[in-house]
């Protein structure tokens, strides 16, 4: 069977050797404007265009193959409002000090295509981690930024980089805030006998 990451992020691809030794990277160039304002079905909405507009251009090539296309994207919500990837630095700056000393939620939608001889599926769902920092102050924040490390994610930050020192706690899967809920996925795969 042919496994597809639909996704360009190294830090995905990672996570995804926890669960399939061999697999595929084909990103696809999505539209990600949305109105829909519930984070979950943000998500979902798209990683499913995401993992759709791979698994089609998949399909039409190669009618018979077995194939499984895995899309997945990130949120970071707080008080309301969807934060994506900052900008510029002074998002990036605005975007810390609101969630310095706070708890923010991250949402990872994932959505898998899936064809089996003449059968087609689709699995979809989002995982919700409660996530924590301590107080940043303007030094911890520029320092931060410094690093380049906040522009190409929702939020602002990363959790596996150095940024983790200001964590205090999180609740939910750890795997989820870097990008992509391990567990979760392993588990729907597993129930649907994709493993």
């Amino acid at each position: 069977m042919r496994i597809v990451l639909a996704s360009g992020s190294p830090r995905r691809r990672e996570l995804l050797k926890y669960i399939y030794n061999d697999f595929e990277i084909i990103t696809s160039d999505v539209d990600e404007d949305i109105a829909e304002d519930n984070p979950s079905k943000v998500v979902e909405e798209l990683s499913g265009r995401k993992a759709k507009a791979v698994y089609d251009s998949l399909v039409t090539k190669t009618a018979n193959e077995e194939l499984i296309v895995i899309g997945a994207d990130t949120i970071v919500y707080y008080d309301g409002e969807i934060l994506g990837k900052p900008d510029d630095e002074s998002e990036a700056a605005s975007m810390l000090s609101m969630l310095s000393d706070r708890t923010h939620q991250v949402y990872t939608g994932v959505t898998v295509f899936v064809k089996k001889k003449d059968k087609e599926s689709v699995i979809s769902f989002s995982e919700k981690t409660d996530v924590t920092f301590y107080n940043l102050d303007k030094f911890d924040i520029a320092e931060y930024i410094g690093t380049g490390s906040p522009m190409d994610k929702a939020g602002a930050y990363g959790i596996q980089d150095g940024f983790s020192r200001h964590v205090k706690k999180i609740d939910g899967e750890y795997n989820n805030v870097v990008g992509l809920p391990v567990a979760r996925l392993y588990d729907e795969l597993k129930l649907h006998k994709l493993l």
